[in-house]
């Protein structure tokens, strides 16, 4: 029988350590949607033309996303959360005015889609 050679154990390399994501700085005033493509165009270093092309595929991905035929939902992960809601037909009903006990006729109301926009834990965090 041959003997097992001991083989010595490598040595554990450090494990390079996550630098913490560094805060953005805060912006003072509301940017316009020129003012925003200039502001990612630079942070990013990308072309301003390449950001408003990325900005429209971001906007036709929600509207395709909430549409009807669509997810009804979309996530921009760690920021935003938009949702639909059905909200289904009401019928004209009586009932009692609350503010001066007249009874009156509450109109009917149509079938309508709510949009909701709920923000995630990075934008409540921001926030804080």
């Amino acid at each position: 029988m041959a003997k097992a050679k001991k083989v010595a154990p490598k040595a554990a390399k450090p494990k390079a350590e996550k630098a913490a994501p560094k805060a953005p700085k805060p912006i003072k005033e509301v940017m316009t949607k020129s003012a925003l493509v200039q502001h990612l165009a630079e942070t990013s270093g990308v072309a301003s033309k390449d950001v408003k092309a990325v900005m429209a595929a971001l906007d036709g991905a929600i509207l395709a996303s909430v549409n009807k035929k669509g997810a009804g939902a979309f996530v921009l992960p760690g920021v935003l959360k938009i949702t639909t809601q059905h909200v289904p037909a009401t019928k004209a009903r009586k009932g009692i005015n609350p503010f001066t006990g007249e009874e009156t006729t509450f109109k009917a109301k149509p079938a309508t889609v709510k949009t909701k926009v709920r923000p995630l834990k990075r934008l409540k965090d921001a926030a804080v």
